[in-house]
């Protein structure tokens, strides 16, 4: 990750256009190449950014460009470099889930036909190289499905199984893979951004997933 404190003007140009006047911000860049600017408030949430999958080149002029797989650019002019520095964080483990969500996650990959019939468990917990994917499937037609699987879905929980999906879609064995964010409650603007992405959207009944009478093996 790198961490730069700067001077600096941001320029947003997309579907919409935006713009951050001068001021002292925090600039991350993470591995994954996204990029985001953050003052010294709103908690975690940044002022802008670009998701992966993106690219960040540094120009003459101390002007950095972002863009993005639509050509929708961040454009960051910097004017006084206060602090610059990388640091290798590793593969991060992930955030343990609470019981209910770890529970949803074994009940739906026992039951994987909830999702649909002749679906089928190829695992749980499917590695990669920014955390495991909650459980990884087969459609009827044998496509591959990334489920992401959240107790509350928020656009947070988009972001991360659109993370995954980039990393998924590199791999020949397994693409093309599909997503499904499964959540028991799915915020509006969350169905509308994984809608944007191509993301479908189950809505998990947890008391019907446990009410369900076990008449067959565990898999867990």
């Amino acid at each position: 990750m790198r961490l730069v404190i700067a001077r600096c003007s941001v320029d947003y140009a997309g579907r919409l256009t935006a713009h951050l006047p001068s001021a002292p911000r925090l600039i991350l860049v993470k591995a994954d190449g996204s990029v985001s600017i953050h003052a010294d408030d709103r908690a975690y949430k940044p002022l802008n950014w670009m998701s992966p999958p993106c690219t960040l080149k540094e120009g003459d002029g101390d002007v950095w460009t972002v863009v993005n797989k639509a050509g929708e650019k961040l454009i960051i002019t910097m004017e006084e470099v206060l602090h610059d520095s990388s640091h290798e964080l590793g593969v991060d483990p992930g955030l343990i889930k609470d019981g209910v969500e770890a529970h949803l996650q074994e009940l739906l990959a026992d039951r994987i036909e909830t999702l649909g019939d002749g679906w089928t468990l190829i695992r749980r917990e499917y590695p990669t190289a920014i955390g495991p994917v909650d459980i990884l499937c087969r459609d009827a037609d044998g496509g591959t499905v990334a489920v992401e699987i959240k107790r509350r879905g928020e656009i947070d929980g988009v972001e991360q199984l659109t993370r995954y999906l980039e990393l998924l879609n590199r791999d020949p064995h397994l693409a093309p893979v599909k997503g499904i964010f499964a959540a028991q409650e799915i915020k509006p603007q969350a169905r509308v951004l994984a809608t944007d992405r191509g993301i479908g959207c189950a809505v998990l009944d947890y008391d019907a997933l446990r009410g369900i009478e076990d008449d067959k093996l565990r898999l867990f």
